[in-house]
């Protein structure tokens, strides 16, 4: 099934099926396509809504942790979202654990992939350099355990992301504030239900990235994924799905008893 945006407003969102809400949140280079597998796999069962994030809308001085959950708690307010499990890649994933800590009474379960809060190895170790395509190419590969899930559209999105001026500047105003903006005090407040998925291989947010969440998060589950680096929920999709299944079947069970 091919993804469907709709407007609304400021909004530009995914909103498929019915049932209990699943909030997806994409990283700093992410789209709504980037979940299309999840949403193929559980909107039968489940409404799952996507927003994008104004990653590149936001005036630079402006952009950051603070104004893009800001903005992810609108949302959810005007689309009146309660009882979520809400999911993050990578900054989404940031996103996610800030919006639950300002508002843990909206949030049921928490699935964590890839994400931002604690260390974050950003681009791979620099920032985007403009022009030059060569360059992007094999930094978007970096983000994939196999180079060949980096497609030419996938290149060619951020590459054109990369040649505005003003993108760049909130990108680079967006990772610097997620790097400021460590997570560490503030994660054993946060006692929802949370399963981290984790490539085994990830390169930006490493394995012991995944072990220092677990530990700090009260309530938390850690899963890897082998052959599998930043954005598992695209690289491996099938066994992220399945991981997921599991960790909320599991979660309704234990809900009921």
């Amino acid at each position: 099934m091919e993804l469907q945006a709709k407007k609304q407003g400021k909004y530009t969102y995914i909103d498929e099926g019915q049932g209990e809400v699943m909030l997806l949140l994409h990283g700093l280079f992410g789209a709504l396509s980037n979940w299309k597998d999840v949403v193929n796999a559980f909107s039968d069962r489940y409404r799952v809504v996507i927003p994008m994030m104004p990653i590149y809308e936001l005036s630079p001085r402006k952009a950051g942790i603070d104004s893009l959950t800001k903005f992810i708690a609108q949302f959810i307010e005007d689309f009146d979202l309660h009882e979520l499990t809400l999911l993050g890649n990578s900054l989404g994933g940031h996103i996610a654990l800030n919006y639950t800590l300002h508002h843990p009474e909206r949030v049921k379960r928490l699935v964590l992939t890839g994400s931002s809060g604690l260390f974050e190895n950003t681009m791979g170790g620099s920032y985007p350099k403009r022009g030059s395509y060569d360059y992007i190419k094999e930094r978007v590969e970096y983000t994939f355990y196999d180079p060949a899930t980096a497609t030419p559209e996938l290149v060619e999105e951020v590459f054109n992301v990369t040649r505005s001026i003003p993108k760049c500047m909130n990108i680079v105003a967006i990772a610097k504030s997620a790097q400021r903006h460590n997570m560490a005090k503030d994660l054993p407040k946060i006692k929802v239900p949370t399963l981290l998925i984790w490539g085994l291989n990830d390169t930006i947010t490493p394995p012991h990235v995944a072990h220092d969440f677990a530990r700090l998060l009260p309530n938390a589950e850690l899963r890897f994924i082998d052959k599998c680096c930043h954005a598992p929920m695209m690289e491996r999709p099938e066994k992220f799905n399945r991981i997921l299944e599991q960790f909320l079947q599991k979660s309704k069970e234990t809900a009921v008893t």
